[in-house]
């Protein structure tokens, strides 16, 4: 996402602010799900695992807003393979981690979250809800996403710490219960924990995001400090929470061994330390979590499509991808994850690839 380019380095407080920026733009429902569906599964091979995990939903992000940053951004950097590579290669992430996946996600997992509070059980009555609570949850994302200031003291300075805050409630308390007892590793982690660990970061999408934003410090000499500064600070809160995250998992392993998603683990967490009242916990912390992503996303897709096809303005891309991506929530948070498996397995390899050879740009070059 860009804000205007300056040859200018940022300060230490706006340093603060973009990193919590960009840990609320990466932080979504992905990043809460997965570590601890992680830890419970791997067992007592969880450190390899969330090693491999780290390096993959940590490391190689940081190193891609680097990379796009030295290189002057991701059109730049794909574009040193070819025209067409860079036109396909980068609409194609775009559309991924915009209204294809990643976007709808956000809502079809707030929504997962807050069913338990809502009183409607019918099918009629819960279509109705999720229908209105799409409605609600992307006519608040577009307007914040059409106001770039407003998104980063609102991301960067108020819902970045309130997210933390409730996030560290919930892993608090588990830590406080005590150390889990170990388990056996189940499948896919009893074999590699390591690579799969690394494989399962690819989930998270959050390489293809950092190559798609663009912090606005394009002097040479200053940006790599300035754009690594605010990924370390990003990366640096997602891995204490990731680990976090994992902890709670590994302490559920004997309580819910048969758990299919880390959002289960989460309310069930919750509420044996909480009471009721960690149900509200959980789904606010999904709220703001899945909200600042897909605020942030709608922003990013509709600034760059603005400026492939400037004969359509960005409001009327915001909406446009608002309204899809509303649509397809509709569809179901199982059938949008069914999608993204071979999708994602496609575009993560080439990703790696061009970041390490945009950190190697003066090398390649010659």
């Amino acid at each position: 996402m860009s804000s205007g380019r300056r040859a200018v380095a940022l300060r230490p407080g706006q340093l603060l602010a973009v990193g919590g920026m960009l840990f609320s733009m990466f932080f979504g429902a992905g990043n809460l799900i997965l570590p601890p569906l992680l830890g419970l599964q791997a067992g007592d091979q969880a450190i390899p695992a969330m090693t491999g995990f780290l390096i993959a939903g940590i490391g190689l992000p940081v190193l891609g807003i680097v990379a796009g940053a030295v290189c002057g951004g991701v059109r730049e950097l794909a574009g040193r393979v070819s025209p067409l590579f860079a036109s396909v290669f980068i609409a194609l992430m775009y559309l991924t981690i915009g209204p294809f996946l990643a976007i709808p996600r956000t809502s079809s997992t707030a929504f997962e979250m807050l069913r338990p509070l809502l009183p409607v059980t019918d099918a009629a009555g819960l279509g109705v809800a999720t229908a209105a609570f799409s409605v609600a949850f992307f006519g608040v994302a577009f307007a914040l996403a059409l106001r770039p200031g407003l998104l980063s003291r609102v991301l960067g300075r108020f819902s970045a710490p309130a997210l933390i805050l409730l996030i560290v409630l919930v892993v608090g308390a588990s830590v406080l219960g005590g150390a889990p007892a170990p388990t056996a590793p189940q499948p896919p982690y009893d074999a590699s924990p390591l690579s799969n660990g690394f494989l399962t970061g690819y989930q998270t999408m959050d390489l293809l995001a950092a190559l798609c934003f663009e912090l606005g410090v394009s002097d040479p000499k200053r940006v790599a400090g300035s754009i690594s500064g605010a990924g370390l600070i990003a990366g640096a809160l997602m891995m204490a929470i990731y680990c976090g995250l994992a902890f709670v998992g590994s302490a559920m392993g004997s309580t819910m061994p048969d758990a299919a998603n880390g959002a289960s683990i989460l309310a069930a967490s919750a509420s044996a330390h909480f009471g009721p009242a960690g149900t509200v916990i959980v789904a606010a912390i999904f709220l703001l979590a899945c909200l600042n992503v897909c605020t942030g996303l709608i922003s990013c897709c509709s600034e760059y499509f603005s400026e492939a096809f400037p004969r359509i303005p960005l409001p009327a891309w915001a909406a446009a991808f608002a309204a899809f991506s509303c649509a397809v929530s509709l569809v179901g948070l199982d059938a949008i994850l069914a999608f993204s498996a071979p999708l994602l397995g496609a575009l993560y390899p080439p990703a790696i690839v061009l970041v390490v050879m945009g950190l190697a740009h003066g090398r390649c070059d010659r």
